[in-house]
């Protein structure tokens, strides 16, 4: 376990996963028949970690990428939002930066995702060749349960950082984030519970904990049997446009939703999870923590791309009030 702001760190915040190359027509043009696609990175950890930044945090995060102009790529816009890289580069002829392509859709056509990310230079990432001094002095650590089915390499990876990090006095984050087109429910499940030793705080999607770890019950029962059975420090369940809740040392807490017009909900819970932490690091208690959380997640669907593109004043003011959709002059 952990206490938080027992210490002076270095950096409040790393995360580790792997970042895309996100490819998207324009909308209302589909794939086949596009001339030109927008790009832009994408992937849950960095994500989690810009928002955090953009929050005031100092944040690192943590992967191994191709070297060439689209490593730099990703390192370049993780640092135009104030996230420093720790990177492995790799120089082989097999070097690649995964991809995925995403197609907006309206009712009654969905949007759509094609991932092309096989064989991507971060599913063979090591602990032995990563830069993890940042891991080791930070006050959080985060990852997500995208990284482990990616490959056995990072399965066995995000264990030792995990247990690296709790050696070292860091509190370890772990958001299941399932994905059906990655792994099926019975091998997520297996490995996040084996994971779970390792974690002091953990996020999930209320179908995720339904889906994956076979538990039934509300948002608060689900909460507080996960919490009791894995002796977490604590546990937070997102519940979409049904809000959220915690619970930590067995007291339960619960956060509506904001309302928001979206124009890209791809994101929205990354942003969640940064907009919660950074609250966290910055000395607030859970209930404000999500208050916080829920006005980043709601201001990032107004946005387009995976980013959280916001300020602290506006995920203050929106936590506060509720929100102002006139103009401000």
């Amino acid at each position: 376990m952990y206490t938080l702001n027992e210490s002076a760190v270095m950096t409040d915040l790393v995360t580790f996963g792997e970042t895309m190359l996100r490819l998207s027509p324009p909308r209302g043009e589909r794939l086949e028949r596009t001339r030109s696609l927008d790009t832009a990175i994408g992937g849950a950890e960095s994500n989690v970690a810009i928002a955090a930044a953009r929050l005031g945090c100092e944040a690192t995060w943590l992967s191994k990428l191709p070297a060439s102009p689209l490593g730099r790529r990703v390192t370049g816009a993780l640092r135009g939002h104030g996230v420093e890289p720790a990177i492995a580069w790799d120089d082989t002829n097999s070097a690649r930066l995964g991809a995925y392509y995403l197609e907006h859709g309206e009712s009654p056509r969905g949007t759509g995702v094609i991932y092309d990310r096989r064989d991507a230079s971060v599913t063979t990432a090591t602990p032995s060749e990563l830069p993890t001094a940042a891991l080791e002095s930070a006050e959080m650590f985060y990852t997500s349960g995208i990284t482990p089915a990616l490959s056995l390499t990072l399965e066995e990876t995000t264990k030792t950082l995990l247990t690296t990090a709790r050696r070292s006095g860091t509190a370890t984050v772990f958001d299941l984030n399932y994905r059906s087109k990655l792994w099926t429910p019975d091998a997520a499940g297996e490995t996040y519970e084996s994971l779970f030793p390792h974690i002091d705080i953990l996020v999930a999607a209320e179908r995720d904990v339904a889906t994956c770890l076979g538990r039934e019950g509300d948002a608060i029962e689900l909460a507080t049997g996960l919490f009791h059975e894995f002796e977490f420090e604590t546990v937070v369940l997102t519940r979409g446009e049904h809000g959220s809740v915690a619970v930590q040392h067995g007291d339960a807490y619960e956060q509506d939703a904001y309302t928001a017009e979206t124009v890209d909900p791809v994101g929205s819970g990354d942003a969640f999870v940064g907009g919660y932490l950074a609250r966290r690091i910055n000395g607030g208690d859970v209930a404000d923590a999500l208050a916080h959380g829920a006005a980043t997640a709601s201001l990032k669907r107004t946005i387009d791309g995976d980013l959280a593109v916001v300020t602290p004043e506006e995920v203050r003011t929106l936590a506060a009030e509720g929100g102002d959709d006139g103009i401000s002059r």
